[in-house]
């Protein structure tokens, strides 16, 4: 990826509804650069997809934390499909390492944030755990 590249990807993080008429005005270039930027960088796979961002997604939540759990066995996939289906789960990451797998949770209390941790602990198969709260976020490719 080049600037022109990186200046288009940057304004679809902001705005991945914007039409390539816009993001030619955003970045200083014509709409058919844009267009055949864009296919150039969805063939390649460096674009891999659009989304839809809720509300949920983007509210600030004031108690933020992340949860490093080891699994014993092959329970991975269970134990990841259940963390999925909780509300306060904002994401789940496998990784190598000493953890198996990082778990980031967002709350609006300290309390909720303990029901959580609490909830993934009783998991059959969760072994170990350590929660460390995320005190400022100073970078983010995130929609806010």
């Amino acid at each position: 990826m080049d600037n022109q590249d990186i200046a288009i990807v940057s304004e679809l993080r902001r705005n991945a509804r914007a039409s390539i008429s816009d993001l030619a005005v955003l970045v200083g270039l014509s709409r058919a650069t844009v267009r055949n930027r864009l296919e150039r960088l969805q063939k390649e796979g460096t674009i891999v997809g659009f989304t839809a961002i809720l509300a949920d997604d983007v509210r600030e939540h004031p108690v933020r934390g992340l949860m490093m759990l080891g699994i014993e066995g092959r329970g991975t996939d269970r134990i990841t499909r259940t963390i999925t289906g909780l509300a306060d789960v904002k994401a789940v990451h496998s990784t190598n390492g000493k953890w198996d797998l990082i778990v980031e949770i967002g709350t609006q209390t300290l309390e909720d944030l303990d029901s959580v941790i609490t909830k993934v602990r009783k998991l059959d198969g969760v072994m170990t755990s350590e929660t460390n709260l995320l005190l400022t976020t100073h970078m983010t490719t995130r929609a806010r």
